[in-house]
């Protein structure tokens, strides 16, 4: 192996190695854009699961069944939606 086919090897693992950075740069972007996305939709879901809730109790309270807790989900597993991101 001569000096010439030496450099062509640094310069192609060069290559290689910077193809590889921008690859996993691009796929990071993307990951990062799909989970704020996700955590995005997910904290709008659970805004409409509470507003729904408020709705039936209101249906309730006009129906004259004031006092009555929704069964499906216990106070102490309630959460408030998390505003910001999260994500690490």
């Amino acid at each position: 192996m001569d000096g010439h086919d030496a450099d062509d090897a640094k310069k192609s693992t060069a290559d290689m190695t910077a193809f590889v950075q921008t690859l996993l740069q691009q796929m990071q972007s993307r990951f990062q854009t799909m989970s704020d996305s996700i955590v995005t939709k997910i904290d709008e879901m659970g805004n409409r699961i509470d507003e729904l809730e408020q709705s039936i109790n209101d249906l309730r309270t006009e129906m004259g069944v004031e006092g009555s807790p929704s069964p499906s989900v216990p106070p102490s597993v309630k959460e408030e939606p998390k505003s910001g991101n999260d994500s690490a």
